[in-house]
């Protein structure tokens, strides 16, 4: 844990996301095929999300949980004319397909790994949608995790309105892998800011956008995080479907993830203890340098007695850090 100050790097890398366009590349995201005649009906049975309510184009966010309501994984699904596509976290492409396999018995389903054969960028920011535009004459369709075919020096690639992760405005551009450089030239080419590491963590916990693997992950259930955009509550059964709908209608979570406004200047490790009158009452999950507010700030899971506005302290190697409890997004 340091003192962490702002690089004029990445302040400029910030404020090109905030003002202009930015430019990530996500190939490390795990993708999957699910082609055959029972693919919709495949997961819909299985993701917390209205797969069937899918038609070619559009798709969202869903996830994969166990009986007990906890977070196998987090997906994007997309559906095509004749496939769906889940884009999974990074690694999780082989174990997103073992864990759907463990379900199919006799359904008209095949379910491929297919990541490391495709890349995807992201343009974040204000101007991601000209940019997008100028990079292949095409523009992403308003829904979140709708897309749209479209073209890159003749070769067929796929714009996707992004979900918010990191910005109000996000267009994803699925390539074959073959095409990364091509569009990563491209998008610099037609005005985009590659985007340093620091800049892309300040945006996700700005957003509140949790990581899986490091802020979601088997031990937590769906309902301790902001949940809204993965569930359908209109669908049918789903595992682990009786115990987000007992929380919501008939309990609470002991526990929800929260952000946390630092005072000073230090940025406290990842698995620090938040604490309330000298008893743990939480746990940071991830921090960073805000470069919007100009502060450290975090992502942790804390007991819901502490609201947000309430006072805490993270205990670190250096003492224990003031801090107070937020909602998500963290206001700008």
């Amino acid at each position: 844990m340091d003192a962490v100050q702002p690089r004029d790097e990445s302040l400029a890398d910030y404020h090109a996301a905030r003002d202009a366009a930015g430019l990530i590349d996500r190939s490390d995201l795990g993708l999957v095929e699910i082609s055959g005649r029972d693919r919709a009906k495949f997961l819909h049975a299985l993701l917390t999300n209205d797969i069937a309510a899918l038609g070619p184009g559009q798709g969202c966010a869903a996830a994969l949980l166990d009986v007990h309501g906890k977070v196998q994984v987090t997906l994007i699904a997309l559906a095509m004319d004749d496939r769906m596509l889940l884009l999974t976290p990074p690694g999780a492409g082989e174990s997103t397909v073992a864990a759907l396999d463990h379900y199919l018995f006799a359904e008209k389903v095949t379910l491929e790994d297919v990541s490391g054969r495709h890349a995807l960028l992201m343009l974040i920011g204000p101007a991601a949608d000209d940019t997008a535009k100028r990079l292949t004459g095409a523009v992403a369709p308003e829904a979140a995790c709708s897309h749209v075919t479209a073209s890159l020096d003749g070769v067929d690639v796929r714009l996707v309105r992004g979900g918010g992760e990191l910005d109000a405005r996000e267009v994803w551009l699925l390539t074959p892998a073959t095409e990364r450089e091509r569009a990563w030239k491209g998008a610099i080419g037609a005005g985009a800011r590659p985007l340093g590491a620091a800049a892309v963590e300040s945006l996700r916990i700005e957003r509140g956008t949790p990581r899986f693997g490091a802020d979601v992950d088997a031990s937590v259930l769906l309902p301790e995080i902001p949940a809204e955009r993965f569930i359908s509550h209109t669908k049918g059964c789903y595992p682990g479907q009786e115990v987000v709908v007992r929380i919501r209608d008939r309990g609470h979570v002991n526990r929800h993830l929260r952000g946390l406004l630092l005072d000073g200047d230090l940025v406290p490790p990842p698995g620090a203890k938040v604490v309330a009158d000298d008893a743990v009452v939480g746990q940071v999950t991830s921090a960073t340098l805000s470069l919007g507010l100009g502060r450290p700030i975090a992502l942790a899971f804390v007991r819901r007695q502490h609201a947000p506005g309430a006072r805490v302290g993270v205990r670190t190697a250096r003492g224990t850090l003031p801090a107070t409890v937020s909602d998500l997004p963290l206001s700008r």
